[in-house]
């Protein structure tokens, strides 16, 4: 029998030692993120960075041109006016969903493949809604909300991953993950791509499962985004669990109607995502 929490156990510490590989565009939008904390990047510089890699270019123009980023339709056509347009938060969301759609696209077995494809479409849809709801009901950046979104499951991402390193480890007894284990490895990779401790303390708040209420802070925001994603995070279907073990009632916080403009407004972004 495989050992899972010494595997999970010895997975966390690579991560924790720096052993986490990017692909090359990985990197590049980490290099990015660095480029933002920086009290000196300019503009000029960002555009710079971003134009070398086609991928982020592309999912920079696109995004400075979908609804939520120009609403009087005005096109934009090239990096610097696009990343103008977007501004440095957004940006650092942006090469976010970057980084983790790369570590999605690494799987090596079809069953990888198919559980990383969900794994991103449960993503797309907390960050969407996370943000909505930042904006409609928690009153918290709806930025930060979106950034919180797309990186609440890097753990699960990095696990995945590790398949190939370890065959039989989807198949195995993983309930020692969902709980410490995830908090972990996730926290472990979130400092390591340096993503801000604001966001690293509401993807805690989500781990830890506990919502406030009337929902207030990024994490009650994260939290009531994961509760109303129509897609379930594939691992906790895997373990045979669910973070919803205790529903919120959603209609005590959100209103029908409230809560039918938020997921019309929601589906939107995750179709541009």
């Amino acid at each position: 029998l495989m050992d899972i929490q010494a595997i999970l156990d010895r997975i966390a510490a690579q991560a924790a030692a720096g052993e986490i590989v990017f692909s090359t565009h990985a990197e590049i939008a980490v290099r990015v993120q660095r480029q933002i904390d920086d009290p000196n990047c300019s503009m000029e510089q960002l555009s710079k960075l971003i134009a070398a890699d086609p991928l982020l270019a592309a999912r920079t123009v696109g995004l400075a041109n979908t609804v939520a980023f120009n609403p009087g339709g005005r096109a934009i056509t090239d990096v610097k006016s696009a990343v103008a347009r977007l501004g440095f938060s957004a940006l650092r969301a942006l090469t976010a969903s970057v980084i983790v759609r790369q570590m999605a696209g690494t799987s090596a077995s079809t069953e990888q493949r198919a559980l990383s494809t969900k794994l991103w479409e449960h993503t797309a849809h907390v960050a969407a809604l996370a943000r909505v709801i930042a904006r409609r009901i928690t009153r918290q950046n709806p930025d930060a909300a979106f950034l919180a979104g797309i990186v609440h499951e890097i753990g699960s991402f990095y696990l995945l991953a590790q398949e190939s390193a370890h065959p039989d480890l989807l198949q195995s007894n993983l309930e020692c993950w969902q709980g410490e284990g995830e908090a972990r490895l996730g926290r472990t990779i979130l400092q390591a791509l340096e993503i801000p401790p604001s966001i690293v303390e509401a993807a805690e708040t989500l781990w830890s499962g506990f919502l406030a209420l009337p929902p207030a802070s990024l994490g009650d925001t994260l939290l009531l985004a994961d509760e109303l994603a129509p897609v379930e995070s594939p691992l906790g279907a895997l373990m045979g669990m669910s973070r919803k073990e205790m529903p919120v009632e959603i209609e005590v916080l959100v209103d029908g109607e409230t809560l039918s403009d938020i997921l019309a407004e929601s589906a939107d972004e995750v179709a541009s995502l």
